[in-house]
């Protein structure tokens, strides 16, 4: 990926929106201080955390049926990138490699993510996106896992911007993707 278009992305946790009670996935950019918030739905983040914490389900998951379909078919995921925001969605695209082919596949960022981490994938996200939106810089690097809950716990919805990117304003439907030609 080029530098000048993306930015390597690191999930650095869940939270919970302290209004809403909607999840949040907090990306954070790697080697850097920059945190981008997306609000996301309960299943996807409950997705997330099982891999993050390395919980084995009995049955494969929606995402990892996804990873393992990909594997049948001969095609690997190779990255993740959430490379649009418009009317406070987010938008994401899967990138698949088969028999040398670059595929791409239309994604909700949390998906994105969800079958990112299954694959251990890299995520990124564009430049664009990052410019646009209400993405947090950080003053120190909170490494330890007490100090990031603190961090999470305590933040506001101020902290975001008026209206939370990534879709979760209250009530916001899913719109249908017409931002390009192919999705």
């Amino acid at each position: 990926m080029e530098d000048q278009q993306y930015q390597a992305m690191i999930v650095r946790g869940l939270t919970l929106d302290p209004v809403t009670k909607a999840p949040i996935v907090i990306l954070k950019a790697e080697g850097g201080t920059r945190l981008l918030p997306i609000w996301i739905g309960l299943f996807e983040a409950n997705a997330i955390a099982l891999e993050m914490e390395n919980v084995a389900t009995q049955r494969p998951m929606t995402h990892d049926l996804l990873k393992n379909l990909a594997g049948v078919l001969g095609a690997s995921v190779e990255r993740a990138v959430v490379d649009n925001l418009r009317e406070n969605t987010f938008f994401a695209t899967i990138y698949f490699r088969q028999n040398g082919e670059e595929r791409r596949l239309d994604a909700r960022p949390s998906d994105a993510i969800a079958l990112a981490l299954r694959a251990r994938a890299p995520i990124y996200v564009s430049h664009d996106v990052l410019e646009r939106t209400s993405a947090i810089e950080i003053e120190e690097d909170l490494g330890d896992i007490d100090q990031w809950r603190q961090w999470l716990d305590h933040i506001t919805p101020a902290d975001f911007g008026a209206d939370p990117p990534g879709g979760g304003a209250r009530g916001a439907a899913d719109p249908e993707r017409k931002d390009r030609e192919d999705g």
